[in-house]
């Protein structure tokens, strides 16, 4: 007889966990099929896709899956807090996954892509900032949106033959 925890050969088969498929685990949530390849294209996003982006991304994967079946598991994430909704502007929610550290964002309008970066100034600031007003911060997020400066005009040589003096 088998012991319910021993490994079979599914479990062989399958991959690593994934970072996001293992919150989903602390967390609770029973992992699908599903469910792990939707965590598994999350954990592998350098950027910040939103869900019509990830499904065109697990579709490559698994043709079964569903456009409503990646809807349900980014919001049951978003629930549980593994990833958290980000507005960048363009009409659409985009996710973060939340184990990627206290970090800011700038979106370039014009692109729509989003940098990510951290100012250990501005954490300053915003602690002075509710310090004065008399409160103990407990979070923050700072979103820049903005535009390329253009690239500034290389020098001119100065003519030949001309001097001032």
């Amino acid at each position: 007889m088998q012991s319910s925890d021993a490994p079979t050969r599914a479990d062989a088969d399958r991959p690593d966990p994934s970072r996001i498929e293992r919150l989903c685990i602390e967390r609770g949530l029973k992992m699908t099929g599903q469910r792990r390849l939707i965590a598994r294209v999350l954990s592998e996003a350098e950027d910040h896709p939103d869900v019509e982006e990830l499904y065109r991304r697990a579709v490559t994967l698994d043709a079964k899956i569903s456009v409503a079946t990646v809807y349900r598991t980014v919001r049951l994430l978003e629930e549980k807090g593994i990833v958290e909704r980000r507005d960048f502007g363009g009409g659409r929610a985009r996710y973060d996954p939340t184990d990627r550290g206290h970090h800011h964002h700038l979106i370039d309008v014009d692109t729509g892509k989003v940098l990510e970066f951290e100012d250990p100034e501005h954490e300053k600031l915003a602690q002075a900032i509710a310090k004065r007003l008399g409160f103990i911060l407990v979070g923050q997020r700072l979103e820049l949106f903005g535009r390329r400066a253009p690239a500034a005009p290389a020098a001119r040589p100065p003519r030949p033959g001309k001097s001032r003096g």
